[in-house]
């Protein structure tokens, strides 16, 4: 994990940089122009706009001013006997979870009043980031609705997304302890025949605004075909239980990088490397190699009826993760367009909503059918060529198993 955050901390690096150096020039030209305005105002007999002495201007107590804005939307959704149904058409979850969430996030983003204005409540903080994320409206429109201003609303976001990413993932977002991958294990063999399968691993594509530096990097050829319309993307590759609970994420990696190299540069793969996925299955799209611990249908043509029963259970396990994005994009409305959030700011708020996902999931909130989301990422077939025979010879095997016990596809059913 660690390695995997320092490539990525890398890359989004170099795009902070050009940032940084943009806005410095800009700044220093800003300041060196009212310096000379000032300089110019404060000589002896100078004139304001006005015709009077500069100097026989007397000073004036500068005064707070906040602007007047409704905050009437805001205050009647959060009332107690606001409906069930409109309350989760905005925030895509029932008032108990949002109550839960909001208990769970005090301490981290409470705020204290000052002397000039008091502190925006933490239901209201959370309301604004969560309302973002399921609508993906414009700031501008959800400044409007909570009373509050665009910047303001901007850096809730980020912060409410940043404290759910810190004080939330480790508890609603973790690999699997021994026990819970033994139950999920069960899960995925009683529903699909196939023993030792941890987890199904998919790879989706997050559209972004073509950014300053880097462009090619995030050229998607594939939806860009496929649209007609030059896209850019970056990924997020999960891997879900049985249930579509994530149980790992890797966020952020460029989107004309295939679901292969994506999957090499993830904590996951690293995990793996370390040998702790013995006796675990990993099943992935043709998009994903064979390995010793990631099951793949399989690619080459004339199959046989053993092996192409195999890969309809491999495609039913693969639904289960394509599903749970589906849900995921379905949910939040923000990740189904181009994206106004800064690239180097997505990893954090994108961690977020697959939290939110998860918390969703584990209460049983349902998903509305004008929510619902097909989630359509071309896969980039790659070829077996590198795994081992032990790797080819283990699949056979389940593939056998899977004929002689009867759970091979419908088709032989």
């Amino acid at each position: 994990m660690n390695n995997y955050m320092e490539q990525l901390q890398n890359h989004y690096s170099q795009i902070d940089q050009f940032h940084h150096t943009s806005t410095k020039k800009a700044r220093l030209n800003a300041v060196a122009t009212a310096s000379s305005i000032v300089s110019n105002s404060l000589q002896p007999g100078s004139t304001n706009q006005t015709g009077l002495e500069t100097g026989s201007v007397q000073p004036h107590q500068r005064r707070l001013w906040v602007k007047d804005r409704s905050k009437d939307w805001w205050e009647n959704c959060n009332r107690s006997n606001f409906p069930e149904k409109e309350f989760r058409q905005c925030f895509r979850m029932s008032k108990s979870t949002f109550n839960m969430i909001c208990n769970e996030l005090d301490s981290s983003i409470t705020k204290k009043n000052t002397t000039l204005r008091d502190a925006i409540p933490v239901r209201q903080r959370v309301a604004v980031c969560i309302y973002r994320l399921a609508t993906g409206e414009p700031l501008r429109l959800v400044s409007k609705k909570f009373g509050l201003g665009i910047s303001t609303c901007h850096k809730l976001v980020l912060e409410v997304c940043s404290a759910i990413k810190t004080v939330l993932m480790e508890k609603y977002l973790c690999w699997p302890d021994e026990e819970t991958m033994k139950k999920t294990k069960e899960d995925f063999e009683g529903i699909f025949g196939i023993p030792n399968v941890g987890g199904a691993m998919y790879t989706t594509h997050i559209p972004i605004i073509a950014p300053k530096v880097n462009v090619a990097m995030y050229y998607n050829k594939k939806h860009t075909e496929r649209n007609q319309k030059t896209s850019y993307s970056i990924t997020v590759q999960g891997v879900v239980n049985s249930k579509g609970v994530f149980t790992d994420v890797c966020i952020g990696w460029p989107g004309s990088m295939g679901d292969n190299r994506v999957l090499e540069k993830s904590a996951l793969y690293e995990r793996a490397k370390r040998g702790n996925l013995k006796n675990i299955w990993i099943v992935g799209n043709s998009g994903y190699p064979l390995m010793d611990w990631v099951l793949v249908p399989y690619k080459h043509k004339n199959l046989t009826w053993t092996q192409h029963g195999f890969n309809e259970r491999i495609e039913e396990i693969e639904k289960v993760g394509k599903d749970a994005f589906g849900r995921l994009k379905g949910r939040w409305g923000c990740l189904q367009k181009r994206t106004e959030i800064k690239l180097q700011d997505l990893p954090i708020v994108l961690g977020a909503c697959c939290v939110l996902h998860n918390i969703c999931e584990i209460m049983n909130e349902e998903i509305d059918d004008e929510w619902r989301f097909e989630v359509f990422d071309d896969e980039m077939v790659v070829e077996d060529d590198v795994c081992s025979l032990d790797c080819l010879h283990a699949r056979d095997q389940i593939a056998h198993y899977l004929l002689h016990h009867g759970r091979a596809g419908t088709g032989f059913l």
